[in-house]
């Protein structure tokens, strides 16, 4: 799509404490741009700032921290925003029948509540410059559903929805948005996943085998999934061409498995995808 030329090369990247929305910050500045990275706690903040970025602290579940985080931003930029990068996000596993009002909550408050917040907090900003970039880190779980992570791939749907929507709602204001969709990429968010597994299993749940079998299959495999994964410098380049080519991409499929998922869900009748996603599933 065609795009106005960003002014400013400043960005804000959330989730930069590790992953990709580290490698994003990096990368970016590499490229020349004065980038903003966000984080949670003192300790990442402080560990992000020892590398010479001016982080800002922001809890995408507290709206206060994001007003002072935009405003912040701001006063920071006189020359104005040039992009948005939304990394932060986390996963909830477990069945579906499993997930309590309150995973549910957390899953979409993180993954799509806040950050379409954020998003509209800046929008103004945006449309008045005429210019800018906003860039959604998805997943080709907003594409395709496997089991044991229904909640994570239901809020990557709704956060799929949203952008479609607002991408053609932004038209002729000067202003793109792109979604990224990595496949498996090297970052805490599947063993930070595991982690919550493992503090939630009990024996009161009817998926209580296949859960500890889940754990079984994923500590065994960590050394070959991860020569498997690939980098999340990967994530950043795509990142970049989203913010600085003059026609950035509407989506953007990382890794061959999430542009062969893309094809799979348009081309494979449901109960082919149904086997497909069980036996690729830890």
């Amino acid at each position: 799509m065609k795009a106005a030329s960003v002014q400013a090369k400043t960005a804000l990247v959330t989730g930069c404490s590790s992953g990709i929305g580290r490698a994003i910050a990096f990368q970016l500045r590499h490229q020349g741009w004065h980038v903003y990275p966000t984080a949670r706690s003192e300790h990442d903040l402080a560990h992000l700032r020892s590398h010479g970025f001016q982080a800002l602290q922001l809890d995408v579940l507290d709206p206060s921290s994001i007003q002072d985080c935009v405003s912040s931003l701001a006063k920071r930029c006189p020359s104005g925003i040039g992009a948005l990068v939304n990394n932060a996000g986390i996963v909830i596993p477990g069945a579906v029948e499993d997930l309590s009002r309150e995973d549910l909550s957390k899953q979409f408050e993180v993954n799509v509540f806040g950050l379409q917040e954020l998003t509209n907090t800046l929008i103004p900003t945006l449309r008045h410059q005429g210019w800018g970039r906003i860039v959604h880190i998805s997943s080709i779980f907003g594409v395709l559903t496997a089991p044991m992570v229904g909640g994570y791939c239901a809020s990557k749907y709704a956060l799929e929805a949203l952008a479609n929507a607002q991408r053609m709602e932004l038209r002729g204001s000067g202003v793109a948005l792109s979604l990224i969709e990595p496949g498996a990429i090297r970052s805490n968010l599947r063993s930070n996943a595991m982690k919550h597994l493992q503090n939630k299993l009990s024996t009161k749940h009817h998926f209580h085998s296949e859960y500890k079998q889940t754990l079984k299959k994923q500590t065994a495999s960590n050394q070959q999934t991860g020569q498997r994964m690939q980098s999340p410098e990967i994530v950043a380049r795509k990142v970049h061409h989203a913010i600085a080519s003059n026609h950035p991409k509407r989506r953007y499929f990382v890794t061959s498995e999430a542009q062969l998922g893309a094809i799979a869900s348009r081309a494979l009748p449901d109960f082919l995808i149904d086997r497909l996603m069980q036996s690729i599933t830890p």
